[in-house]
């Protein structure tokens, strides 16, 4: 379980780090910092403070992919999967061609689908 946590915390700086979108310069100043933020409670394993930071962070950049990669991350580790699923669209909505976004969402999407499977006899 601490290594999942370790590589959802490098998922979320890879992205951070890579993030790149048009916005109010005030607006995505302050959404870095909520994401900057998150990160590091993310680090100590303060998840319920991680997304709300992320949260804010979206709430004052809805361009912003990094931070909905990030939330999704969160959700995820929250065990809120409707809403990581919705996160991580967002995010590649917003940014199709970022690799680490998409990297995490397929990630997502072949565990739950693993979890999910039906035992078969």
């Amino acid at each position: 379980m601490r290594e999942l946590k370790k590589a959802l915390t490098l998922a979320l700086l890879a992205v951070a780090i890579s993030a790149t979108a048009a916005v109010a310069a005030g607006d995505r100043k302050e959404a870095q910092a909520q994401v900057d933020f998150g990160i590091k409670v993310a680090e100590q394993g303060l998840w319920k403070e991680a997304i709300y930071r992320w949260e804010r962070a979206v709430a004052l950049d809805p361009t912003y992919a990094a931070a909905f990669n990030n939330l999704a991350v969160g959700y995820e580790t929250a065990g809120l999967f409707d809403k990581a699923k919705a996160a991580y669209e967002r995010a590649l909505e917003l940014d199709p061609k970022n690799a680490n976004i998409r990297q995490n969402f397929d990630l997502f999407k072949e565990v739950n689908e693993r979890a999910n499977r039906k035992p078969t006899r």
